[in-house]
């Protein structure tokens, strides 16, 4: 599913950029094909002015001819000075049947050649035209004159040369970058959907763990209602045994999905932070005046030093909450005849609360995991302290809407120490 997202992804942005490249290309391309064909046609105006005042090209050839101009013979080729232009040219006079009368030209080619030129001219006379001959590619110009045609041709391969190398220069850039846009593309298409793997992957991890955590109550219950049912003769205080289970895994189930619940709302109410003040201090010494009962009871140690007067923002309920979560937490993870530190005070310009507690500790690979949800780095001793592995990923979303962090530290078969940093 994943692998079919991020192809679409990928096909949508080639598509993208491919069809803005071919904009660009397009547009370069028209603009310089533009500006190429406006410079042929300014210089073939030009090579046709000045053959037009050239000696050889008067009377009815069309071409004015040049003041003080001696005419050659029909037929003769002109030997005046060409014209002052960069390009190569020549000039052809023909008679009204296309018969080549005049020819003006530095070079010199073969009368075949002149025949052809006049005989791609005559299929198409235009003022402004192209043809090819002999792999050269010529721009003409034809006039018409009084007894004919005056024809100017000149040598445009090498603007063609440009266009040509331009759209293959475009074909190679494209080809290049399309492939560096697609691995690229890859890369970060692959890195776009990782958060959605990652959600999907935890989502569906979530409705595992809370149906595994649900079967047992569920199957608990089930169990004793059929024990119920086959002693229906039986009285209620007879059943006793049997509804106590029922109610109490019934309670069990209550507390996972008030749980489960409230991490919901917690992840929703995230961008609805409150920012109301209140003593830290004092509701971390009232969440200890309600745990040293069950402290004692667990023949635990309790040492404590709280720094008095610690203002934070945020809300003071849920801060207690995560106090009650943390010190539960030691409290059932302690060695026997162990001991809890807590200790709330002022470091690094921050209020920094923390939780510790002797013990087996927790293993530097289940470190980075404990704040997950239905997280246990040791699934048999939880289950038995009655713990679903999600009082520390409650913690830790209470933590980030009141933007802190929360974090722990083991030292195996040592201590634990849980952190809360706020402000």
């Amino acid at each position: 599913m994943f692998n079919k997202l991020r192809n679409r992804f990928l096909l949508m942005n080639m598509v993208i950029i491919t069809v803005i490249m071919l904009v660009a290309f397009t547009a370069i391309y028209t603009i310089t094909y533009q500006n190429v064909r406006n410079d042929i046609s300014m210089d073939l105006f030009r090579a046709a002015d000045s053959y037009h005042k050239m000696d050889g090209f008067q009377g009815g050839g069309g071409f004015p001819p040049q003041e003080g101009a001696i005419p050659p013979k029909q037929g003769a080729r002109g030997n005046a000075a060409m014209p002052p232009e960069r390009s190569v040219s020549f000039a052809l006079q023909t008679d009204e049947q296309w018969n080549i009368t005049v020819t003006n030209s530095r070079f010199d080619m073969d009368d075949e050649f002149y025949a052809a030129a006049v005989k791609k001219a005559a299929a198409a006379p235009s003022e402004f035209g192209e043809v090819t001959l002999d792999g050269t590619r010529w721009a003409y110009s034809v006039m018409q004159g009084r007894v004919g045609y005056s024809i100017v041709y000149m040598d445009v391969t090498a603007q063609q040369k440009i266009l040509t190398n331009l759209v293959y220069t475009f074909s190679a850039v494209a080809v290049v970058m399309l492939g560096v846009i697609f691995l690229v593309s890859r890369y970060f298409a692959s890195r776009s959907i990782a958060p959605v793997k990652e959600a999907f992957d935890k989502q569906k991890q979530f409705i595992a763990d809370a149906s595994h955590e649900l079967k047992t109550p569920l199957a608990v219950i089930n169990t004793n209602a059929d024990v119920l049912l086959a002693n229906g003769e039986d009285t209620i205080r007879e059943q006793a045994k049997w509804l106590h289970r029922i109610k109490s895994e019934t309670e069990r189930m209550k507390t996972l999905t008030n749980e489960l619940l409230y991490l919901t709302e917690m992840e929703d109410a995230r961008s609805r932070r409150m920012h109301i003040p209140f003593d830290w201090s004092e509701a971390v010494e009232s969440v200890i005046l309600t745990m040293e009962a069950v402290i004692f009871e667990k023949n635990l140690a309790l040492e404590y030093d709280i720094e008095p007067g610690l203002t934070v923002t945020g809300s003071s309920e849920q801060m207690k909450q995560v106090t009650m979560i943390l010190l539960d937490n030691a409290i059932k993870y302690a060695n026997s005849q162990g001991s809890i530190q807590l200790t709330l005070k002022k470091h690094q310009g921050h209020i920094l609360l923390s939780v510790s507690n002797t013990g087996p500790g927790i293993p530097p690979e289940h470190l980075g995991k404990i704040f997950d949800r239905f997280y246990r780095a040791d699934p048999s001793r939880s289950r038995q302290n009655g713990g679903y592995g999600l009082g520390l990923a409650i913690a830790k979303s209470i933590v980030q809407q009141h933007r802190g962090k929360i974090y722990a530290r083991s030292v195996p078969n040592e201590k634990t120490t849980f952190f809360v940093q706020l402000g």
